[in-house]
């Protein structure tokens, strides 16, 4: 039997007043719902004398917190491979604590179990968010309040260049190139790296067509210049623009363009930019920073609001799509 039409319109209006509220949780937004993402507690960055960096035991290194599926933690990961910086800087992987809704620690370190905790631990106010990527220090003596060194996903990409790297590591931030970069960081960080999120979050409809208007120009941008001036953003060699661009683009048909809408243009149409991603995936290191199927568990698994139901869809294997070329229409 069918329910009647005022049932229907009583329990729609309902859900979207829900929908409007749980919404507001994954992050604010404006006037006319356009999501704005929070600033960060922490934007400088502290960098310890790196001379006696490099005299630290394991335990006494600094830890760079990361959580697998979020792409902010991801660029910072990628600049720990590419800069070689095991010998001076740990990894510390925090884990997606779905149900309680915040990241944990699997082993604890510093008798934490969690990054809030560990934020706490290292005396941060009580406002600051417990986010990652976060660069912790413990200290070289023991009793020592652990620091928080930075933990805005921009600065601390800037400051692993600065970090003592091992044998072999890339420049990722030359002098030469910086006009340049700079460049790029300007367009791709609001329109693409905060695109995609400005599309899934936004709240009502000219939000959403403002957003993908927005990403899908920076797109074809990124497109043009690749053409003319490639491989790299920055022409001969990968930059930290490039290591910046690529947590969003490899994550595309996984889960920005099927979860938050972004599929104005598929990315095949872009075939400079598919060649990219490609090379940029091929480069020491990176693929082991990639996990398509983690990713697609914790986003659409974690996030409510945009899969109420839960349900984890099939999507490609990572490897076989770096592997394919742009398919013709």
């Amino acid at each position: 039997m069918a329910l009647p039409p005022l049932v229907v319109a009583t329990a729609r209006e309902g859900w979207r007043w829900q929908w409007r509220q749980l919404m507001q949780g994954l992050g604010p937004a404006d006037a006319e719902g356009r999501y704005l993402r929070p600033a960060s507690d922490r934007m400088d960055v502290v960098i310890p004398d790196q001379s006696e960096l490099q005299l630290r035991c394991e335990a006494q290194r600094p830890r760079l917190v990361i959580g697998r599926s979020c792409p902010w933690a991801h660029r910072t990961w990628l600049m720990h491979r590419l800069r070689r910086l095991e010998g001076t800087l740990t990894l510390l992987m925090a884990t997606a604590d779905h149900r309680a809704g915040r990241w944990s620690l699997v082993p604890a370190w510093l008798d934490c179990d969690s990054l809030l905790a560990l934020y706490r631990h290292c005396g941060t106010p009580p406002h600051h968010r417990a986010t990652v990527p976060a660069l912790i220090d413990p200290g070289r003596e023991a009793g020592l309040t652990p620091q928080l060194l930075g933990n805005d996903s921009a600065a601390l990409t800037e400051t692993l260049n600065q970090w003592p790297g091992g044998e072999g590591a890339m420049d990722l931030a030359p002098a030469a190139l910086a006009p340049g970069i700079q460049r790029w960081m300007q367009l791709l960080q609001p329109a693409v790296n905060d695109g995609v999120y400005r599309c899934g979050f936004a709240r009502t409809q000219k939000a959403y067509d403002e957003a993908s208007a927005a990403l899908f120009s920076a797109l074809n941008a990124v497109e043009a210049a690749l053409q003319h001036q490639g491989p790299w953003l920055c022409g001969v060699q990968p930059t930290i623009a490039d290591v910046c661009l690529f947590p969003t683009l490899i994550r595309w048909e996984l889960v920005y363009a099927p979860l938050f809408g972004c599929n104005a243009q598929p990315l095949w149409m872009f075939p400079a930019l598919w060649r990219w991603r490609q090379a940029f995936y091929a480069l020491p290191g990176v693929a082991e920073t990639c996990a398509g199927e983690a990713w697609r568990a914790d986003y659409f698994g974690a996030l409510f609001p945009l899969n109420p139901g839960g349900i984890i869809p099939a999507g490609p294997d990572l490897c076989t799509l770096i592997g394919s070329s742009p398919a013709l229409p």
